[in-house]
């Protein structure tokens, strides 16, 4: 529930969600509590909310070292290192400088009333950890920091030359205002950064000509850091959604033994569609000639004698990119959902391109049926265990007749799909 690692979905949701109010509450009332009026009416009670948090980003903080040694990168170091180099994490730390608070209010409430009131104000860190955008940004700017540095130092040049410059034009007719290099560093970083803040001001005319191009590189050289920072960051929002996209298609048992490079062939295919809550995605008596990813939102699928559900991450549809036939069920937005879309004709025309990819795909579909997988309506096994149902009993099937054609090679698939054109009312797939 805490790394949000198992299949208690809902729970980790519920939690993660407290513990964001929490810190977005927790930052509100330290801010509040500067001011005196509300202090000294509020005072005990706001104390006591501040405690109670405190407890709370306490014992979140122990139970996250206590299962630490559960992570696969730190299990191998056994239970006391695994934990050490856990509680040395950044994301760690954060929780501890969120913990620390109640501990120096605790044993320090004398001496630590500054030091609680930053650390206070520092737990809106841990919103890092509920934010894949923030985290993006973060990443964003550590792998840009080299080009970072350098459009720094550009700027910090060009902020000592302007200076320098001012301070010999102006020292004369301003000593006061540009008695040193110093104070021409003040003028030229508030003329860079266009703010201007117009107590110090050359007068000269040769000061002036200065000051006109300093301002005006002004906007370039404040523009070079936000371009480095803004492109890095849409490269990495890119690269996250291609990794959960990767690995969502990667998770389909009929695509589970392509390579890495396969795999990404088969993702640039999807493609993206947004459905409005209680909209219909695919109707009862269709033809099932594509399958669906749910990127975020909750699908709700009524079989004959049962509804199931299905959220972000899982997939439904898989039977159908091999036997196109008749829908048996509906399917509805139960919430407002994304979807990535992968249809039958699209992979049967990358299958036919290449025909190693077409031969492991019928594979996986031959052994698939050998070993006597369960269908239930339209779903296949793996989809009904990601909703909590499995298939068994009278209304339980197998799939071997699904995959009649994976004992073909792929030259020979046009032919059979010729001859099965007739006969479309086998077991129901998506």
């Amino acid at each position: 529930m805490l790394e949000d690692t198992g299949k208690r979905k809902l729970a980790a949701r519920a939690l993660r969600q407290v513990l964001v109010v929490l810190i977005i509450g927790n930052i509100v009332l330290a801010v509040l509590e500067t001011v005196p009026e509300i202090r000294q009416a509020l005072g005990t009670h706001l104390s006591f909310v501040q405690l109670a948090c405190g407890l709370v980003f306490v014992i979140e903080y122990v139970l996250r070292l206590y299962v630490a040694d559960l992570h696969p990168p730190l299990r191998r170091y056994g239970p006391f290192w695994s934990r050490l180099r856990y509680a040395l994490q950044p994301d760690a730390l954060v929780d501890l400088i969120g913990a620390l608070p109640l501990l120096f209010v605790l044993f320090l409430p004398n001496q630590a009333v500054t030091v609680v009131v930053i650390l206070r104000l520092l737990r809106f860190l841990k919103l890092a950890r509920y934010s894949p955008a923030l985290r993006s940004l973060i990443s964003a700017v550590a792998s840009e920091r080299r080009a970072l540095l350098g459009s720094t130092m550009i700027i910090f040049g060009v902020i000592l030359l302007s200076a320098t410059l001012m301070y010999l034009i102006e020292n004369d007719d301003q000593p006061q205002k540009f008695r040193s290099i110093l104070h021409g560093i003040y003028w030229a970083i508030t003329t860079v950064t266009t703010v201007g803040y117009g107590d110090v001001v050359p007068v000269s005319n040769l000061g002036k000509l200065v000051s006109n191009v300093v301002m005006l590189m002004g906007y370039g050289l404040i523009a070079l850091p936000v371009g480095i920072i803004a492109s890095a960051f849409a490269r990495e929002i890119h690269s996250r959604d291609f990794v959960i996209t990767w690995s969502m298609v990667a998770r389909v048992p009929l695509f589970e033994d392509l390579k890495a490079t396969e795999i990404a062939e088969v993702t640039k295919l999807l493609q993206a569609q947004k459905v409005r809550k209680g909209l219909t995605i695919a109707e009862r008596g269709d033809v099932a000639d594509r399958m669906y990813f749910i990127s975020e939102g909750e699908v709700e699928i009524k079989l004959p004698h049962d509804t199931i559900y299905l959220g972000e991450g899982s997939f439904f549809g898989e039977l159908a990119l091999i036997n196109q036939t008749r829908r048996t069920a509906k399917v509805t937005a139960y919430r407002e959902c994304q979807l990535l879309i992968l249809e039958a004709e699209a992979l049967r025309n990358l299958m036919d391109r290449d025909a190693a990819l077409a031969r492991k795909i019928m594979e996986e579909a031959r052994e698939r049926a050998e070993a006597g997988k369960k269908v239930l309506g339209e779903l296949a096994e793996e989809e009904l265990e990601q909703a909590g149902v499995f298939a068994d009993g009278e209304e339980a099937r197998t799939e071997p007749e699904l995959f009649e054609e994976s004992e073909c090679g792929p030259e020979d698939k046009d032919v059979d799909e010729g001859e099965d054109d007739g006969d479309k009312t086998k077991t129901p797939s998506q």
